[in-house]
């Protein structure tokens, strides 16, 4: 059997990770790529005294870029720069990119996957989305006969935890946010998970797959979880529904949508049995109606497994490029303030009656929270509801999914 060298651009968790899963599974993983993959290569600024890969360790990435022998570069370093220079640097020398990067397939990925068809290389990012859950490739290949008008995700653990753990356990955000540090769910930091970004960039990338067009993350509607308190989930356990992070993207009236934001998502829906750190993917088509990816969404060895997977991938399509339509071409995303649906809010009780001027045909939840009541709205008009709520003491309002 015949080998090939392959690189791995930093040794984090994710990379060390894709070290391990080779090492265990060459075998396997050899023959579906029909060659030996040997890691030649593994670029980072630290020294890893002791480990297996210390003599494979190098710190300049041009070693690495003028290697001819090397055909695929793994990218696991994370941000944009330096990643964004060195994966162009590898596309355009002829060699093919596997990513987990969210951050550089959203903001660049159509480029990249440009210089690709023109290198006739290619550029995988299916662990950029859903970790060791499969859905870039379906959405590319597996679905390619659909019309897919509808993602809606879970596509980040942390909050999906937090928010898990606040349902079963009745636990404020503060104290669960606490939790999932000690665990290593949570970063010491973790704003990019609780305040919606990182599932924004996610849903950035699937919608700008769906559309076949450039999303930019900038764009969309996001919201997070740090609002969501005690007194939300005794609301939603009353109109027996759960509170998750939804990231959603739709097509409608021939405009694409996207938002991330908490909902109260319904019992017959396949999303309200997530729980913990596992995500779940809901795509919709003109003809196949729904189906869902579920799995572990993050972690070292999921993540990892997902990024071989290209690996082997790219292997078995050394000198073809596989096409992946997502066009340059910005599409400008419908108005939010257009679209709608229904909107559940908390108000003091005593303006109860202030609500039902200003709404028609709302659905009181009384929690027994001392001092307020809930509603439902009929469907609204984002704006519609704004323009509503604004005459109200509104405490939170929560979408309805």
């Amino acid at each position: 059997m015949s080998k090939v060298d392959i690189a791995v651009l930093g040794y984090g968790t994710v990379g060390s990770g894709v070290v391990e899963v080779i090492a265990t599974n060459q075998e396997n993983i050899d023959r579906h790529a029909g060659r030996h993959i040997n890691v030649k290569y593994v670029l980072d600024l630290r020294e890893f005294p002791g480990d297996p890969i210390e003599e494979k360790l190098v710190h300049d990435y041009d070693i690495i870029l003028k290697d001819p022998d090397v055909q695929v570069v793994v990218e696991v370093l994370g941000g944009v720069n330096p990643a964004y220079t060195y994966v162009k640097q590898a596309l355009l020398a002829g060699k093919s990119v596997a990513t987990s990067n969210k951050e550089l397939v959203a903001k660049h990925g159509a480029e990249l996957l440009r210089i690709a068809r023109e290198k006739n290389v290619n550029f995988f990012y299916e662990a950029s989305v859903g970790g060791g859950i499969p859905i870039i490739r379906p959405l590319n290949s597996s679905l390619a006969a659909e019309q897919i008008d509808r993602v809606t995700g879970i596509l980040n653990g942390t909050t999906n935890y937090i928010l898990s753990k606040m349902t079963m356990e009745g636990l404020d955000f503060n104290t669960v946010l606490k939790q999932a540090q000690a665990k290593g769910y949570a970063e010491r930091n973790p704003e990019a998970d609780v305040e919606g970004y990182d599932a924004c960039r996610k849903i950035a990338i699937l919608s700008s797959m769906i559309c076949r067009k450039q999303v930019d993350f900038e764009d969309i509607y996001t919201e997070g979880i740090t609002k969501i308190t005690k007194e939300d989930i005794l609301y939603a356990r009353k109109m027996k529904r759960v509170i998750k992070l939804l990231a959603r993207s739709w097509i409608e009236n021939g405009s694409v949508f996207a938002m991330v934001a908490p909902f109260l998502v319904a019992e017959n829906n396949p999303l309200y049995s997530i729980n913990g750190v596992f995500n779940a993917i809901l795509v919709h088509g003109n003809m196949l109606g729904s189906a869902m990816f579920y799995g572990r969404g993050a972690g070292k060895r999921p993540t990892a497994s997902a990024v071989v997977a290209d690996v082997v991938d790219a292997v078995r399509h050394t000198g073809v490029n596989v096409p992946i339509e997502w066009d340059e071409e910005k599409i400008e995303l419908g108005a939010m303030k257009t679209t709608g649906g229904k909107f559940f809010a908390r108000i003091p009780a005593d303006s109860l009656a202030a609500a039902e001027e200003a709404f028609d045909g709302l659905t009181v939840i009384d929690a027994k929270i001392a001092g307020e009541i809930g509603f439902i709205t009929q469907p609204l008009r984002e704006a519609e509801f704004e323009e509503k709520a604004a005459k109200l003491p509104v405490i939170n309002r929560i979408r309805l999914d």
